[in-house]
């Protein structure tokens, strides 16, 4: 690549260290207009969440990733509004998993007898128009990224006081844009909890702000593993060498990494997109964890694939990649009952002791069971 045209890439990504990454994100639509060639339905929506809807934010980074003259970039797809979310369709939710109904604790949800979800902060580095929790994020509907850690105390005092509660996933938001001495302060309170035995971070920051990623917040975490770093990588394109280098730090650090795409229409929603993501993801030594339908989050409609969809995507998958590298199909489902593995239908036929198979390849298999009594010698 020519040397002019790298420094024009890394002048269009920005600042070069997170906050500055903050300070200069886009928040407005006269940020937007300035920043891409916008469509009207572009421009309505990000007027009518400017006003009224979930909040605009792009940090630099990853508005480089965006075509400025496509309006079906998969990256400009995931961060610019459209008028489509003022658009209400059958399903659609305002609390997609029952978050509200399941809250035991002020920002502490607890939807499965051994783990727990605490909402650390309402912000993010970038604002995902299919955000499950546009309800509260970055409108103040949860506790802010600069506040201090007392409003998470009664949080923190429900899961000392439930010892079932073994897994602690902190999310919001993102609590990775908060201050490295404030979420290393949380993470020793829960560390503190003796019947915590995991804490899982859950994070686009890697995918949207891969430069916050630095050795201060590495040096931060580590001496409170184990932690698991959960994030969202959703296509091919937001595979850059930065974000890359982001999830090999993590897991040079001894954090494993999972991932968690969300198949989302125009995005995502194709055989060939996924595989790519999928073997990219591998190769920076992160596991594909799951492929998640996108909840029915009012206003999402348009960005959100009827479940078939899915299941043939993961049928055309099989065979083709690596188990490591094969994440589990999972629906959410709504009003927060729990997830689901959706699976192919392999099972062509079952009879008395035989059920037989059919393979990636199309071949039918029949599989015999053992005897219930088996013979004795």
């Amino acid at each position: 690549m020519p040397l002019t045209r790298t420094r024009t890439r890394d002048a269009a990504r920005g600042p070069r260290d997170w906050k500055g990454q903050i300070r200069k994100s886009v928040r407005s639509v006269d940020g937007l207009a300035r920043a891409m060639a916008l469509t009207q339905e572009e421009l309505e929506g990000a007027r009518r969440a400017e006003k009224a809807g979930m909040p605009i934010a792009i940090t630099p980074y990853y508005l480089s990733l965006c075509d400025r003259h496509d309006p079906s970039c998969p990256v400009r797809l995931q961060c610019v509004p459209r008028i489509e979310e003022s658009r209400e369709i059958p399903g659609d939710l305002v609390d997609p998993l029952g978050e509200v109904a399941h809250e035991v604790a002020p920002n502490l949800v607890c939807r499965y007898p051994d783990r727990v979800l605490l909402l650390a902060t309402d912000r993010c580095a970038v604002y995902c128009r299919f955000c499950t929790r546009s309800r509260m994020v970055g409108n103040g509907g949860g506790p802010s990224s600069t506040a201090g850690t007392a409003c998470l105390e009664p949080a923190l005092a429900w899961i000392a006081a439930h010892p079932e509660i073994r897994d602690v996933i902190v999310s919001g938001g993102d609590p990775m844009v908060m201050a490295t001495p404030r979420l290393e302060r949380l993470v020793a309170a829960i560390r503190a909890i003796r019947s915590v035995e995991t804490i899982r971070l859950a994070t686009r920051v890697p995918v949207t702000l891969p430069m916050r990623v630095t050795s201060e917040l590495i040096r931060a975490l580590r001496k409170h593993h184990p932690i698991w770093i959960m994030t969202h990588f959703n296509h091919p394109k937001e595979l850059t060498p930065e974000s890359m280098a982001a999830c090999e730090r993590l897991v040079d650090a001894g954090f494993p990494v999972n991932n968690q795409s969300v198949l989302l229409r125009g995005v995502n929603d194709d055989a060939d997109v996924l595989e790519a993501l999928f073997r990219g993801l591998v190769r920076a030594r992160v596991r594909p964890y799951y492929l998640l339908q996108a909840d029915p989050v009012r206003g999402t409609g348009h960005l959100r694939t009827p479940l078939a969809a899915g299941i043939a995507i993961l049928e055309k998958l099989q065979g083709r990649l690596t188990g490591i590298a094969l994440p589990k199909f999972i629906c959410d489902t709504p009003g927060g009952n729990g997830k689901v593995a959706l699976l192919p239908n392999w099972v062509v036929s079952k009879s008395a002791g035989i059920t037989v198979l059919r393979t990636f390849r199309g071949e039918q298999v029949p599989y015999i069971d053992p005897p219930v009594d088996p013979p004795s010698f």
